[in-house]
């Protein structure tokens, strides 16, 4: 009998996620998720589309063979534990059409922050699960390395603790409208996030980190124990941190963000 999966397929449209990882939403979900080795899942709002068991694909959602983006995910899924996983960048999709929903040029945010466009990975390795208990999705040897320097950091009674990686372009937008739907603008919502398609953790290999008892993504972090140990070691697992005190990209501080570098 198969393992089960621990790697996260991607497709412009549809994840592929192994469906032990997911938690159901009805009993009707919870037996389906039960047999299912993958779900498909749609990227713009997380919906459950499908699940793939030994008896074949079975609907989660009414006329989900229609879905933009279908027969790429079901080509993934036809060999989705070979020896190699593919984990090329996918090809770069409606950047242009996001931006547009924010008000904003491509063209003129990139010359304007020196941001570069990033691709999502076709796949991403399970990293262990965050502060709030989701699954952790990075680039293999970022998830890697993270789970070194966590198991090195425990040696050094410092907990470090995951709060996000990967994000796909469309979460990021979300993350947008969410933001405006409680008032804030464009323009402050910039200064802590990069826009959809700019942002580091598209790539698979960022980490926003804190530790026990500090809040998440706060400039208070750099006080803690964790902080100063990640500026110290950091570096020996190929983490740097992205956005120091006066980057040129116009984004706050951020000491909790981290990249790997390798």
């Amino acid at each position: 009998m198969r393992g089960r999966p621990t790697v996260l397929l991607n497709t412009p449209e549809i994840e592929l996620w192994p469906a032990h990882l997911l938690h159901a939403r009805s009993n009707a979900d919870a037996r389906l998720l039960s047999r299912a080795r993958h779900v498909l899942r749609r990227k713009c709002d997380g919906r459950f589309l499908a699940a793939s068991t030994a008896d074949g694909v079975q609907p989660m959602l009414p006329r989900w063979h229609r879905e933009p983006g279908i027969q790429d995910a079901l080509r993934k899924l036809s060999h989705p534990g070979g020896a190699h996983v593919d984990d090329r960048d996918l090809p770069l999709a409606r950047i242009a059409q996001r931006l547009h929903a924010l008000g904003l040029d491509a063209d003129a945010y990139a010359s304007r922050t020196g941001l570069a466009l990033v691709a999502e990975p076709g796949a991403l390795a399970f990293a262990g699960f965050d502060r709030y208990r989701r699954p952790l999705w990075l680039r293999e040897t970022a998830a890697r390395d993270w789970r070194c320097m966590q198991d090195a950091a425990r040696r050094d009674d410092i907990m470090l603790e995951a709060i996000s990686g990967y994000r796909s372009h469309a979460y990021q937008l979300g993350i947008f409208e969410r933001k405006r739907a409680r008032g804030q603008s464009v323009a402050e919502i910039l200064t802590v996030n990069a826009a959809p398609g700019y942002s580091e953790h598209h790539s698979g290999r960022a980490l926003d980190i804190a530790s026990p008892g500090e809040p998440p993504a706060e400039e208070s972090f750099e006080a803690s124990p964790a902080f100063a140990w990640l500026r110290d070691n950091a570096g020996a697992y190929g983490f740097e941190m992205s956005y120091p005190r006066g980057n040129p990209h116009g984004i706050v501080y951020e000491p909790w963000h981290w990249c790997h570098r390798g």
